[in-house]
C-alpha cells in the first residue's frame, strides 16, 4: 500500500512590508561599514570564503532559473556561520576597551602580549544551542580570553563536548533558549563578565549589533563572487530566523546595496518556533512571542523571543515568513546531501537545510501553487539560500539521511 507524505507548511505576507529604504537601520549595514568587518575577519590566518555553489540540475528539476548555495559548513573549521558573528563581536569589544579603531588592528595584533597584558584576562558568556556558543568560545580562547556558555535542555551533548573543547565551562541548563539567555545575562551582571548574545533588548542592543554586522559579512562575500564572476544577483533569497540576527543582517546588507531591486526576502521558520511567522500575522503587526519547549529538530532556530533590532529590519523588508515542520528541514538536509547529476554534494544540518527543503516542497506540490505565484517564484527566478550549518550532530544527521527519520 502507498503512502503519501505530506511536508506541512504555513505562510503568511508580512502584513507591515515596505521597501522603502530606512537610513536609521540600514546605515550600519552600508557597503562601507561591512566592507570594514570583512577585513577584519579577514585578518585571522583561517579565514577563507566559504564555497558559493551554483546547483544547476536541481534548478532545471525545480522549473528555476538559478539555485545558489553557500555553504557554511567550511567556515572555519567550525562547520557553521556563526563564527562570523562571534569574532567580530569579541574583535570590536576589545578594541573599544583599547580605545582603538578595529579597522586599524588584526587579530594577531589583538592576541599579542602586549595587548593581553593591557587587557588582563576576561570573561565572554553566551546561550546557545550550540554554533553561536562554540564561536564565542572559539573567539575567546583565540584571544587568550576565558568563556562561559549555556544551553537550553534538550541540547545535543556532541555540541556541548565541541564547546568544551573550545576551552568553555559550558553546561545544559533545564530552561527553554529564552530562559537560558536570561541567565547568561544575570551571571554576567553578578560577575562583570562580559554579554555576548546574537539577540537585543532594551537596554543590551550594541554587541548584538555588532553580531549582525559580522552576519552581513557573508553577503558582502556573495556579492564579490557573483560580480567577479559576472553573474546576476537573486531575486528571492529564503533566509532562516530564530531570533532574527542572521536573516536580517543579510536582508539589510542586501537591501542597502540593491534598494528599489533588492531581492525578495522570505523568512523561514520552524512551526513550533515561529515568531515571525505569528507577528507577520497579526493585525498590528506587534512582535510576538513563543514560549515552552520549542521541541524542533532545528536546534539553530528554536528561538521564542525575536531580536528587538532584528526584527525592525525584517517586519519591514521581509516579504513574507513561511512556519514549517520538521519534515520540511529533513527533506532539505536530504537534497542537498544526494545531488543530481554533477551539482555538489552539501552537508547540511537540521537548521542549515530548512530554507532548501523549503523551496523544493513549493516547487514540487501542486497544492503550492498559489504561494508560488504569489511569491512570483517561476522559471525566470534566481533563488539564493544560505546553508549555516554542517552535521554539528553528525549521528543525528545520519538519522534522518540514512535512515529517514521526518521522513
Amino acid at each position: 500500500m502507498k503512502q503519501t507524505v505530506e511536508h506541512k507548511i504555513k505562510w503568511v505576507k508580512n502584513r507591515s512590508y515596505y521597501p522603502e529604504y530606512n537610513e536609521d537601520e540600514l546605515k550600519h549595514f552600508t557597503n562601507e561599514e561591512i566592507k570594514g568587518v570583512l577585513q577584519f575577519q579577514r585578518t585571522h590566518d583561517d579565514y577563507t570564503n566559504t564555497p558559493l555553489y551554483s546547483l544547476k540540475r536541481l534548478a532545471n528539476y525545480l522549473n528555476v532559473a538559478d539555485i545558489k548555495v553557500k555553504d557554511e559548513s567550511k567556515r572555519f573549521s567550525l562547520n557553521a556561520f556563526k563564527v562570523m558573528g562571534g569574532i567580530y563581536a569579541v574583535g570590536k569589544y576589545l578594541a573599544d576597551v583599547l580605545g582603538k579603531d578595529i579597522q586599524t588592528l588584526s587579530f594577531a595584533e589583538l592576541r599579542s602580549p602586549q595587548i593581553k597584558e593591557q587587557l588582563g584576562e576576561l570573561t565572554f558568556i553566551s546561550a546557545t544551542d550550540g554554533n553561536h556558543g562554540r564561536s564565542v568560545a572559539w573567539a575567546a580562547r583565540e584571544l587568550g580570553h576565558k568563556s562561559v556558555i549555556y544551553m537550553p535542555k534538550g541540547s545535543s551533548l556532541e555540541r556541548l563536548t565541541a564547546i568544551r573543547n573550545e576551552g568553555a565551562e559550558a553546561d545544559i541548563t533545564d530552561v527553554n533558549y529564552d530562559e537560558t539567555v536570561r541567565l547568561c545575562a544575570r551571571l554576567a551582571e553578578e560577575n562583570g563578565w562580559i554579554m555576548v548574545q546574537d539577540t537585543a533588548w532594551e537596554g543590551y542592543d550594541e554587541i548584538p549589533l555588532w553580531i549582525m554586522q559580522g552576519y552581513a559579512a557573508i553577503a558582502q562575500e556573495i556579492l564579490e563572487e557573483l560580480e567577479t564572476q559576472s553573474e546576476k544577483p537573486p531575486t528571492h533569497i529564503f533566509l532562516q530566523a530564530g531570533v532574527g540576527s542572521f536573516a536580517a543582517g543579510i536582508a539589510a546588507y542586501f537591501t542597502q546595496y540593491f534598494k528599489e531591486q533588492a531581492p525578495k526576502i522570505i523568512v523561514v521558520e520552524p512551526n513550533l518556533a515561529d515568531c515571525y511567522y505569528r507577528s507577520f500575522h497579526n493585525e498590528t503587526g506587534a512582535m510576538q512571542f513563543v514560549t515552552g519547549d520549542m521541541n524542533t529538530i532545528m536546534a539553530g532556530l528554536a528561538c521564542g523571543e525575536p531580536n528587538t533590532r532584528a526584527f525592525r529590519i525584517l517586519s519591514q523588508y521581509a516579504w513574507a515568513a513561511y512556519s514549517c515542520e520538521d519534515s520540511i528541514s529533513a527533506l532539505g538536509m536530504r537534497v542537498l546531501g544526494n545531488p543530481l547529476g554533477e551539482d555538489p554534494k552539501i552537508i547540511s544540518g537540521e537548521s542549515g537545510a530548512v530554507p532548501l527543503g523549503l523551496l523544493v516542497h513549493l516547487c514540487t506540490q501542486q497544492e503550492n501553487l498559489e504561494a508560488r505565484e504569489a511569491l512570483e517564484l517561476d522559471s525566470s527566478s534566481r533563488v539564493l539560500v544560505i546553508s549555516t550549518e554542517g552535521d554539528t550532530d553528525h549521528q543525528h544527521y545520519l538519522d534522518i539521511v540514512w535512515k529517514g527519520l521526518y521522513s
